[in-house]
């Protein structure tokens, strides 16, 4: 799958509704500890990974998130793969904030890395972050759409969705993201000296 079709995906998924729950996989998992940063982090202060509350990926579950982030967004002639900005440290953050919303998405992220795992075993007799690449993608098209999904891969696709959400979330939100999209804003300008002329004409507002 390309970067584009990726793209359109999430955008279609966020305007259908709420992320996709897994409820077995949200049963497995502890909630995260710490506490939160009230109604709104103070955007002035930088801060540590494991700051403003304790980070939840092991060391073989990054490299797993590695694995499937750079699946679902591979390296192009224009951009890194998703791993390379940062998605990993994203996705950990995300599944750590000690927030209901967040806390559900921990269950199911944390759920369908076990699923994964499991399904790897299952087919080959290895962890899923062992496998070659085209086991890992055998295993990801079984779970990549959910309509067509059969029974047992309706966990796995549920997770999938999700995964693929915060993937894209945390990549076009990176400057490179941003750049590969050809989104100009959030910019500062020295001076602002109004709308193009050429702009203005088109509208009808010269």
């Amino acid at each position: 799958m390309d970067r584009r079709t990726t793209l359109k995906w999430v955008m279609s998924i966020a305007a259908a509704g709420p992320l996709v729950r897994a409820g077995r996989a949200r049963a497995r998992t502890p909630p995260p500890a710490g506490g939160g940063y009230g109604t709104d982090p103070d955007l002035s202060v930088s801060s540590r990974p494991g700051e403003p509350w304790p980070l939840t990926l092991t060391a073989a579950q990054r490299k797993l998130a590695a694995l499937l982030s750079d699946l679902i967004l591979p390296a192009d002639d224009v951009s890194p793969g998703a791993s390379a900005v940062g998605v990993v440290d994203f996705i950990d953050e995300w599944v750590s904030a000690p927030y209901s919303d967040f806390q559900r998405d921990r269950g199911v992220v944390l759920g369908g890395f076990l699923w994964l795992d499991e399904e790897s075993r299952r087919r080959f007799d290895l962890d899923f972050s062992a496998l070659d690449p085209a086991s890992q993608r055998a295993i990801c098209d079984d779970i990549c759409d959910e309509r067509r999904a059969g029974k047992a891969m309706r966990d796995g696709a549920r997770f999938f969705a999700l995964y693929r959400d915060l993937t894209a979330g945390g990549f076009y939100s990176s400057p490179v993201g941003r750049k590969d999209l050809g989104y100009a804003g959030n910019v500062p300008l020295k001076s602002f000296d109004g709308a193009p002329a050429a702009v203005l004409a088109k509208l009808g507002l010269a």
